[in-house]
């Protein structure tokens, strides 16, 4: 047996899932003041009575850390960036405390101007007065030569900072800018992704229950949640993540399809292409930033049944803020959960007199009565969620189309049904196919679809390779293995020994497959020089097992 959990901003969803298909499911309030009750709620809700000897693994996605980039709610911390000649790092500033230092290394890992240690002891000393005890820093090249980020992270931790991300251990791809976003978010949603850890972690404790924990990858895989706490950005897109891994076993396998997961804070709008899943191999676009954090190709909006309502100008604004539930369960402001009660008080919970009160102030402003004001903002959000993802249809065919499977170049993406997840999934449905000529239909388990996604996700673990021709070794640090080699040994053979360990490592965990399939996500090499003179290769290789479901299970 599986455990899927996914924790929203609204609600918490726990899935108990045997061979025989779905056995429990339990959706819970999510409080973020109380993460620990709210799991431990949930957990309690599908393992009674059950042996918990029997459950093989825990599998975690969260909206979590999405949301707190789309609302703008991330932690406050620090980022100490080293650039040199070319382009002025100061371009690419990111959050309230972005800082450049001297320091440089160029293009073939030679470092040509030493980094200013003294402006590095300052700033760690600025950044302990305002209370910050995260940073990030990243230096231009770091991939080929990480040794001013090194000594960085060795000044602030001196200094008392507590959690230094650097640019280089969050990924191995060349490309500036995108590494200091990518190193930005990962220390900006380190603290509340550490939260959610220890909140599973201890919920788990209390029901004695001990097993591994595994966290959805914003590409659709999982890794183990103890590693993920030096890697939270992998995270941010677990939520959309899960979104897609449950609509797979639904989507249309002839024709192109749309994913809208609609909770209690945000829409998260991905794209199928004849039911393979869209990637951004290069790394997602998150807020306002471009980052290295492979995934796939999926778009947050703050708009959700709890967003704010609010009517500007004589027209209708919903969201991004969202404060607290709706009316109809309790909340002060009025949301389109409300104006779903006041439509459709048969099919929803919720108290109606309460829903009527929050659709009455909308309507005042208006100049309609309650239900009508429902129906209007009805009609917004479901013209301002299609309006969205025609916009990520577009983007994706702006470029060349990657999918997991494979890349297709000239492929025009052309989505002829909507797929709907979510706890207003099957009421939202009649609403949007009246704006839309697509097929609109809710998946089944709709409300609890992303628990299951997370649940069935392929386990993804993977290995990261580093070979050092001059040194004549070879290391794969996360499994303490090393070896030597001779000068002749390419980037083609770390390619080869890293699928080939990953493979081995795939039996070793209990993989369902005796043949893996594998990818390689990172791969490079570089020459040292000493001199004017090349007296090595620094390669770099991380595979992986492939994203997918896990064969076996009945939905």
């Amino acid at each position: 047996m599986i455990i899927g959990l996914d924790v929203g901003g609204t609600h918490t969803d726990v899935v108990l899932i045997g061979e025989e298909g779905l056995m429990r499911q339990a959706k819970v309030p999510t409080d973020p003041e109380n993460l620990f009750e709210s799991i431990l709620s949930g957990l309690e809700s599908v393992i009674r009575d059950i042996d918990t000897a029997l459950v093989e693994r825990i599998v975690l996605s969260t909206t979590l850390t999405t949301n707190a980039v789309v609302t703008g709610k991330l932690e406050k911390v620090g980022m100490v960036v080293a650039g040199g000649p070319g382009l002025n790092p100061k371009l690419f500033a990111c959050g309230e405390d972005y800082h450049t230092v001297a320091g440089a290394v160029d293009h073939r890992g030679r470092v040509v101007e030493g980094l200013d240690r003294d402006a590095v002891e300052a700033l760690a000393d600025s950044f302990l007065a305002k209370g910050i005890r995260t940073v990030g820093v990243v230096g231009k090249f770091s991939t080929r030569n990480p040794t001013h980020e090194q000594r960085m992270e060795e000044i602030l931790i001196k200094k008392g900072i507590e959690h230094v991300f650097t640019g280089h251990t969050v990924s191995g791809n060349l490309n500036f800018p995108r590494r200091i976003y990518t190193t930005f978010i990962n220390a900006s949603v380190y603290a509340i992704h550490r939260h959610f850890y220890e909140s599973v972690r201890d919920s788990l404790k209390q029901q004695g229950i001990d097993i591994p924990i595994y966290i959805l990858k914003a590409d659709g895989g999982t890794m183990e949640m103890v590693t993920s706490m030096a890697y939270p950005g992998e995270a941010v897109m677990s939520g959309p993540s899960a979104s897609v891994m449950g609509a797979i076993p639904w989507a249309p396998e002839s024709v192109d399809s749309l994913v809208l997961d609609v909770g209690g804070t945000t829409t998260d709008i991905a794209v199928f292409v004849k039911r393979a899943p869209v990637l951004e191999p290069l790394g997602i676009t998150i807020g306002p930033w471009q980052t290295l954090i492979r995934s796939l190709k999926s778009s947050s909006v703050g708009l959700g049944g709890d967003s704010l309502v609010q009517v500007t100008d004589g027209v209708v604004v919903i969201g991004p803020q969202r404060l607290g539930p709706a009316m109809a369960f309790g909340g002060s402001e009025p949301t389109p959960t409300d104006a779903m009660v006041v439509l459709d008080p048969g099919e929803r919970d919720g108290d109606l007199a309460r829903a009527e009160e929050g659709m009455r102030r909308v309507g005042d402003a208006l100049g309609l009565d309650a239900r009508e004001a429902a129906q209007k903002v009805m009609e917004t959000m479901c013209l301002a969620i299609l309006e969205h993802a025609r916009k990520v249809v577009a983007e994706i065919n702006a470029k060349p189309v990657y999918t997991i499977h494979e890349m297709m170049d000239g492929y025009r993406v052309v989505p002829e049904e909507i797929l709907l997840l979510g706890g207003p999934a099957n009421t939202l449905a009649g609403y949007l196919s009246a704006y839309t000529s697509q097929k609109v239909r809710p998946v089944p388990h709709w409300g609890v679809a992303n628990a299951i996604g997370a649940a069935l996700a392929r386990t993804t673990c993977e290995v990261t390779l580093f070979a050092d021709t001059e040194k004549g070794v070879i290391l794969i640090p996360e499994e303490n293995y090393s070896k030597t080699m001779d000068r002749h040994y390419t980037l083609a053979d770390a390619e080869k020994m890293a699928k080939n360990f990953l493979v081995e490592k795939a039996r070793q965990a209990g993989s369902r497959t005796d043949n893996p399939e594998t990818e390689i996500v990172e791969s490079m090499a570089f020459n040292m020089v000493r001199g004017f003179r090349t007296t090595g290769k620094n390669i770099r290789v991380r595979a992986q097992i492939k994203p997918g479901l896990i064969e076996g299970y009945k939905l």
